[in-house]
């Protein structure tokens, strides 16, 4: 009698059996069947079951507990010495990942942040595109993401520092899953999009007090006289000259500086400050965002507090969505050009308005007007009325 494991006949019957007891976690109760067999599969369930089947039948069925007793019989071993020691429990498996998905979802509900809507598009994505089940499989779970989100927003902690604090391992956020957990939350967290290169990710990690490098961190001024130590001294110097400066968040964290300005123009765009450096001496204060606000550029603002603060974006919704964030985050700053007039005067061919519409509550109407018109307007066309405003 040919060995089942050496003769093809048995082949496919086989590992028919096998997926069916992963399938079912063991049970003989049930049927397989084999579709299209070929003669010496035909002959051989034949003589399994005692039923006769014709030549040309497109499909035999054979019940498991007769297979198992035809192999115990014939060859001395049930049906499980034949398919493989190493079966998987499909259904004991599912039943651990639901436990283990139970128990990832009670750990969630425990996050100080659980509460907040942007937190709960979190969980919801994580669950949707099947990341937590991968976590469960991989024998991890949100745990150290979770403890991280609790510790945000710091307080302007270098990254190595945050890390070894909460995970006593300075590259713990090195680790690319657990970075990409975190960099997903604060995504939704901040409403920005999510970072496609290495310095949009700086800045998304700086909008959570963490930095990952305080000399990457920068603040492009203009005539932005202060006081205060070194720094101080360079700046002093600078407006004096009407030279631009860059500032590392390293050197503000330097001294404390006196800011000795009344009135600060806040703007996204480094074209705008570069096209004020023509006014030479006579150009108010300012200081360029380049995009996202970073920490220096906070840092900077934070000692700024007794000076009215003149702010603008690009007319595009991440630009309404950061003016919107300023106003709220510094109450001496007010719009500067961000009406809906301001709009509609240099509105025109512009590129298409992208993104997810947000309100903006200084002006209401403005953003009526930039979902009706559907053009975003970047700072660099309206130049000639900034610097008329920088002039005035």
């Amino acid at each position: 009698m040919t060995d089942p494991e050496h003769d093809p006949a048995w082949r496919r019957l086989l590992s028919a059996a096998r997926r069916n007891l992963e399938r079912t976690g063991g049970s003989l109760d049930t049927t397989i069947s084999l579709t299209a067999p070929s003669d010496a599969e035909r002959l051989l369930i034949i003589g399994i079951t005692g039923v006769h089947r014709t030549a040309g039948t497109g499909r035999i069925a054979v019940r498991m507990s007769e297979l198992d007793a035809y192999l115990l019989q014939a060859h001395g071993r049930g049906l499980q010495a034949f398919v493989g020691p190493a079966l998987r429990n499909r259904p004991a498996e599912r039943a651990a990942e639901a436990a283990a998905r139970n128990t990832l979802l009670a750990a969630a509900s425990t996050c100080r942040h659980h509460s907040e809507e942007w937190f709960q598009l979190w969980l919801s994505g994580l669950q949707h595109d099947g990341t937590i089940t991968r976590l469960i499989r991989a024998k991890r779970d949100l745990t150290m993401a979770l403890l991280a989100l609790d510790a945000l927003p710091a307080a302007d902690e270098p990254m190595p520092a945050f890390a070894e604090r909460l995970f006593g391992d300075t590259k713990a956020l090195a680790d690319s899953g657990l970075r990409t957990l975190l960099i997903r939350a604060i995504t939704l967290w901040r409403d920005i999009d999510p970072p496609t290169n290495a310095e949009e990710e700086r800045v998304l990690w700086e909008t959570v007090g963490v930095i990952p490098d305080d000399l990457a961190s920068q603040a492009l001024v203009l005539n932005l006289a202060a006081g205060g130590g070194l720094i101080g001294e360079w700046l002093q110097q600078a407006a004096g000259a009407a030279i631009p400066l860059r500032l590392t968040l390293y050197q503000l964290r330097l001294h404390p500086l006196t800011i000795q300005t009344g009135r600060i123009f806040v703007t996204e765009n480094p074209a705008v400050l570069r096209a004020a450096c023509a006014l030479g001496t006579s150009a108010p204060a300012m200081i360029c965002t380049e995009g996202v606000p970073s920490a220096a550029v906070h840092r900077l603002l934070g000692q700024a507090r007794s000076a009215d603060l003149w702010w603008r974006n690009d007319f595009d919704w991440a630009g309404v969505r950061m003016t919107a964030a300023a106003l709220k985050r510094y109450p001496n700053a007010r719009p500067w050009r961000m009406s809906a007039n301001d709009y509609l005067f240099a509105a025109g061919s512009g590129q298409p308005l992208l993104g997810t519409p947000v309100e903006t509550p200084w002006d209401t109407r403005l953003s009526d007007e930039m979902k009706a018109n559907g053009r975003a307007v970047m700072e660099e066309r309206m130049l000639p009325v900034l610097l008329a405003d920088l002039t005035s």
